[in-house]
């Protein structure tokens, strides 16, 4: 029997950007135990690959910062609560990774050294090369920065060579494809182009930062299984966004 050829994964080192509605599952509310894992299994598959794994994680399943401002709390409070739901999100699929075998760190942005380490750029690059996953919690530390623009941020501090958008639909389309079933999914886009036509991929910071900075984006279906490793390892898959 001949070898099996080489599975040569285009990207090395990836940061996905997970929602925090992506680990409530079927629930309403909260962290679903069934999805952790299942999202940890293709994480582990793609680390079994080699790939230098990284993931920033939402917290709108516990709580969004925005929401209860909107709601008549102060902006800045609901925004450090939402933080403090990310590293609860954190740590759950930091539980279900090292189940599978995975060694695991989550690294905060707001100091809690009893739960994660302290966010340090030079020893979350060093856990990447270890083989660790690295999972970046508490958003930037700061009110008013989404964690999308956390995970821009990251993605460029920790030379990731692609953001992987994780979303509930097939990528990026002219209109929101739930209420129209006639929506125009586009395969490949620029910064400028996702800019001007307000499509809301992620916010304005966030793609303007991968934009000065040549970090393409990829945003695909996270519900169908295999999808992380079908992008990584270069099908055509969601839809890029790129210079």
């Amino acid at each position: 029997m001949g070898k099996k050829p080489e599975i040569k994964p285009r990207f090395k080192r990836i940061l996905l950007k997970l929602s925090g509605e992506a680990l409530m599952g079927s629930q309403g509310f909260g962290v679903d135990p069934v999805m952790a894992s299942r999202i940890a299994e293709e994480l582990a598959e793609l680390h079994s690959l080699g790939i230098e794994v990284a993931a920033t994680i939402g917290g709108g399943n516990i709580v969004r910062g925005i929401s209860v401002s909107a709601a008549g709390m102060d902006r800045v409070s609901g925004d450090y609560m939402g933080m403090l739901g990310t590293v609860i999100n954190a740590l759950a699929l930091q539980n279900a990774l090292e189940k599978l075998g995975v060694f695991t760190r989550v690294q905060s942005a707001i100091e809690m050294r009893q739960v994660a380490e302290p966010y340090i750029r030079r020893r979350a690059i060093r856990h990447l090369e270890k083989g660790r996953v690295v999972i970046f919690a508490a958003g930037t530390g700061n009110p008013y920065f989404s964690t999308d623009t956390a995970a821009a941020l990251r993605a460029m501090e920790i030379g990731a060579e692609v953001i992987l958008k994780a979303t509930k639909v097939d990528g990026i389309y002219d209109s929101d494809p739930v209420a129209n079933p006639d929506a125009k999914l586009f395969d490949r886009l620029t910064y400028l182009e996702v800019l001007e036509k307000e499509l809301r991929v992620m916010d304005t910071t966030a793609v303007t930062l991968c934009m000065e900075n040549k970090l393409p984006i990829v945003v695909f279906n996270l519900l169908r299984s295999g999808n992380i490793k079908e992008v990584v390892l270069g099908s055509k898959v969601g839809t890029i966004v790129e210079a």
